[in-house]
Order: structure tokens, then sequence, then C-alpha cells
């Protein structure tokens, strides 16, 4: 079957002050790829996907997301198209339970003017909620203050949150940040659940995490594009094992 693709970027730059955050990015994403993208701090990762979900503007380049040129497109409109992001630091609403929590989300991605006109739009909000919450193993905590979940189950609320668009691609900002091994395994688990109906985009610096989820690996330097390919592909470059793995033993 011919690779589907989803996301593409072309030239992609963003500067700041002279500094070349990202230089130049010419990337594709394939429709149903779990794609982890990793480099060393100040590569510009979070820049990049940053430009990807419309939160900053380019200097230069063109982003298009399901055959569509999006670069001007503001997030909350990319949102709409099906383009979710979660953030590196857990970005919830503490003093709200995890339902309410992931029914904001389910709200925005249904249009609030469209649920005024509809007499069932709160219990479609919250059926789409619950059903994201009970996807990633919140079932059990609906009711609970997300403020006083542990910090792995606060990272799923956002997980949640993200479903509950109904997005064509998740893009997974340093997921596994603070959490233990423990939850890291969940983690994991619930991305590969997620794979099977969204395209994922995991920007990682954990590599036992990207070597177990990624079918491929796209590595940042300096705002480039370092190298591409698969785990083992990446593994073995020399010029990766340079920039940021370490030499091999």
């Amino acid at each position: 079957m011919a690779e589907v693709t989803l996301l593409r970027t072309q030239g992609l730059a963003r500067h700041f002050d002279g500094i070349k955050a990202v230089d130049g990015v010419d990337f594709t994403l394939h429709q149903g790829e779990i794609r982890a993208i990793i480099g060393p701090n100040g590569a510009g990762k979070s820049t990049f996907v940053g430009l990807l979900s419309g939160r900053i503007k380019p200097s230069a380049g063109r982003v298009e997301f399901a055959g569509r040129d999006v670069t001007g497109l503001p997030a909350h409109k990319r949102v709409r198209m099906g383009l979710a992001y979660t953030f590196q630091i857990t970005n919830i609403y503490k003093e709200m339970t995890v339902l309410e929590n992931v029914a904001i989300a389910a709200q925005n991605r249904l249009r609030p003017n469209m649920l005024r006109r509809n007499p069932g739009g709160e219990a479609e909000i919250e059926r789409v909620a619950s059903e994201a919450a009970r996807s990633v193993g919140l079932g059990e905590m609906l009711g609970e203050t997300a403020g006083t979940l542990a910090y792995g189950h606060q990272r799923l609320v956002e997980v949640a949150m993200g479903l509950a668009q109904s997005p064509r691609l998740l893009i997974l900002d340093e997921p596994t940040q603070g959490l233990s091994d423990g939850e890291i395994a969940n983690f994991n688990a619930v991305v590969r659940k997620v794979s099977e109906t969204a395209t994922v985009l995991l920007i990682e610096h954990n590599m036992d995490v990207v070597m177990a989820l990624a079918d491929r690996i796209t590595v940042l330097d300096q705002g480039r594009v370092l190298a591409e390919g698969t785990p083992a592909e990446i593994t073995a470059s020399a010029a990766v094992q340079a920039a940021y793995l370490g030499e091999p033993a």
C-alpha cells in the first residue's frame, strides 16, 4: 500500500534575534506512523513542533497538513483540522476533575457555536471526553480532581485532552519527562493504542522510549535535520553518534 503524506514542511525556518532555531527544515510524515524527533538540547525540537502546531510563526518556509497549506493558520484552526499538540510541561486545570479537563478539549473541537444549537450538545461532549479518558486508562478517575493525581496520571490527562480533539496527528512534546519507570511502561502502551487511530509525532529524550515506539526517527541538530531513518539506522549512524548518542561501545 502506498504511503500517504499527512504532514510536510518545506524550507521551514524560525530565527530569534539572529539565532537560527530552525534552519530550513524539509520534513515528511506519513499517515499511521509513530515518528520520533530527537536531538541535543538546543537542537530546535520544541521550536519545530511549535511551528507545526501554529503556536510559533515561521520566519520562512511552508507547512502542509492533510494536503492543505496551513502555514498561515492559527493553532486553533489546525486543531479543528485534526492536528493536536500536548505541551512539554503538564498543562491541565488542576482544580477541575479529570472529566472536566478532557471535556474542555472536546468542546473546543466540537465548536461551541454548533453545540449551542444542539440540545444534546453537552451529552455529546461528555461522551467524547469519557471515551478519550477511558482510552488512556483513566476510566476509574473521571471524578477525581486532576491536581491530586500522581504526575504520571496528570500527563495521561493531557494525552486524553489531545485525543478528545479526534486528531489525525497527535504531537507529544517530552511526554515522559518526570515519569517513573512504571509510568513510562504504561505510557508506551497508551501510545501504541493511540497509534491505532492517529499518527503520532513524539519529541523525546528518553532513548529507550524512542527505540521501543518509533517506526522512524528524525534527528535535529542546530536547527537542521542531521539524519533520518529506522531506529537501527539511526543507532548505526556515525554522524548521530558524534552529535547526540555518544561514541558507540
